[in-house]
């Protein structure tokens, strides 16, 4: 068991030596079982190669157009110049896939990856595929962008983007996924995930808070390892949700993208809210005009 704090839970940029790299999260690195995350930067031309071994793969473009070689054929993805200009592209692989990205433009793009034993249809995710959600109301509205939502046709991989804007909260009511829980149905109510945040603010100079608890339940307060921290998050940081409720406030004046990657016992979403706090959903009035962020077309809104 590990004990977290503000300074372990936050991952900055730049912490490792390949260029290319912006920020890599490893299990090791987490003090967690199954999450591998990087975002990688590419100038035009320039290229990537890797290959799944025993793990899926889930690649999102956060701006510009790239092309991925592979066994399975060139796929060609990519439309918006940076994450707050619009809907992303995706590509789930298997495992045992090599690969190549090829930069059609400079580009930026993240990469997260979990160990499986499954095998599973390689698939392009296209901007018509992605449902997009405006949840919350008042200063609690985000808009919530599935990429590799439950039921996804994966192992464990799920993967949304988030947008909070100036003033606004969201992962709120706080809520937590940290252990594994089945009604007398066998439907999963609660699933155990690890969880990356991986922030962009805009303009970024700012930043937003985070705070993560646990509660007596969370196996790691029980084992004597309890979470309470708050951490700053900035442009480009990855903030960690091993266990514990974790919600986030963006800093006024400043837009708060971020995109979370989960994995665990389940590909689910499924999660328990803090009791003390689930009240608030009863009192809003109406949705942040502020939101959608970009325009959006009809079909692309919460279905």
């Amino acid at each position: 068991m590990r004990q977290y704090s503000a300074d372990n839970l936050v991952i900055h940029p730049g912490n490792v030596p390949d260029p290319d790299v912006v920020v890599e999260v490893t299990p090791s690195l987490a003090g967690w079982h199954l999450i591998h995350f990087q975002v990688r930067r590419l100038a035009p031309g320039r290229t990537w190669s890797f290959q799944t071994g025993n793990h899926e793969l889930a690649l999102v473009v956060l701006g510009g157009r790239i092309r991925v070689d592979s066994a399975y054929g060139p796929w060609e993805m990519g439309q918006r110049p940076h994450v707050f200009a619009g809907l992303p592209y995706a590509f789930y692989m298997p495992p045992h896939t090599a690969f190549t990205v090829v930069a059609l433009t400079g580009s930026e793009f993240a990469v997260a990856s979990v160990p499986t034993d499954e095998d599973h249809p390689p698939r392009l995710i296209t901007p018509a595929d992605v449902r997009v959600e405006i949840r919350g109301g008042d200063n609690v509205t985000r808009q919530i962008n599935d990429i590799i939502p439950p039921g996804f046709d994966c192992h464990r991989l799920v993967v949304v983007e988030v947008y909070t804007p100036s003033g606004n909260w969201s992962s709120y009511p706080p809520h937590k996924h940290d252990v594994h829980k089945v009604d007398d149905r066998g439907r999963v109510v609660e699933a155990d995930l690890e969880e990356i945040y991986f922030y962009k603010i805009d303009p970024p100079d700012g930043y937003a808070y985070q705070r993560i608890y646990t509660d007596p339940e969370s196996p790691l307060h029980r084992a004597g390892y309890p979470i309470d921290a708050l951490v700053m998050a900035r442009h480009n940081d990855v903030v960690l949700v091993p266990e514990g409720y974790h919600p986030v406030v963006s800093a006024p004046g400043y837009t708060t993208y971020y995109l979370n990657i989960l994995a665990g016992s389940a590909q689910s979403l499924a999660n328990s809210e803090d009791p003390r706090f689930a009240w608030v959903k009863e009192t809003y009035q109406h949705k942040d005009p502020r939101l959608p962020l970009y325009p959006l077309e009809e079909e692309h809104r919460e279905r």
